[in-house]
């Protein structure tokens, strides 16, 4: 099973981080922009399943979505990865992951970094779930936001977790510096890498905003294909 993960890593798009590296470190923030229907929870839950392989946990917040629409959401993507990648033992692998995850929701009025913090003591206090990243999908982005986003990153830090958003913009959203869409200049300085969709043609341009120089050149060529939402 140890192979199995290394060469799925290894032969994965995302495999060109490493073993043992992730996109973001502890303590940082990554986005995932787009509008609506594009493809950020397909991204991100990629970017969990790359997480997972390396046995490292997952806590996937979803603010909009139930537990059993996320959960297929991971069993699809997985599905098709496994597919595309001609995995043997895919039932057994999917089973070995699933312990590296774990899914939380909240509803949008009632999330708060308090009651965040308040529920992962929980898991973390009983020994059941130490997350290494967080997705937080779903959160609304207004001038509330930006104190909401700063206390996280502090726990983010003190936990020694990174945390993954996606974020959504209009299809006339103002573009306001750089070819940075709104709403993130307004919190720009909060977040190390951000990630924008872009459809184009049969395939979806994974666009990096911003980041380490490397990251950029790593990520740039990725893009999703439409149909099985796969990072190729």
């Amino acid at each position: 099973m140890i192979m199995l993960k290394k060469d799925l890593i290894t032969r994965h798009p995302l495999g060109i981080q490493g073993d043992e590296t992730d996109i973001i470190s502890n303590g940082e923030f990554g986005a995932v922009l787009s509008r609506a229907g594009v493809g950020k929870t397909a991204l991100l839950v990629q970017l969990a399943l790359n997480t997972m392989l390396r046995n490292r946990n997952v806590l996937h917040i979803s603010l909009n979505d139930p537990v059993d629409k996320i959960t297929l959401w991971y069993k699809e993507l997985f599905n098709h990865l496994a597919q595309d990648h001609t995995v043997e033992e895919a039932n057994q692998l999917w089973e070995f992951l699933l312990p590296h995850r774990f899914i939380m929701t909240f509803r949008v009025a009632g999330f708060s970094v308090p009651r965040l913090k308040e529920r992962m003591a929980d898991l973390t206090g009983q020994n059941i779930f130490h997350p290494d990243m967080v997705i937080i999908d779903g959160l609304k982005f207004d001038e509330s936001t930006r104190e909401c986003l700063a206390d996280l990153k502090k726990f983010a830090d003190e936990q020694s977790f990174h945390a993954w958003f996606s974020m959504h913009i209009h299809r006339d959203e103002e573009i306001l510096k750089e070819g940075i869409p709104s709403p993130l200049p307004d919190v720009e300085d909060l977040f190390d890498v951000a990630l924008q969709l872009q459809p184009e043609k049969t395939d979806i341009r994974i666009k990096p905003l911003k980041g380490p120089s490397e990251i950029i050149s790593d990520l740039s060529h990725l893009t999703l294909d439409a149909s099985s939402m796969l990072i190729k």
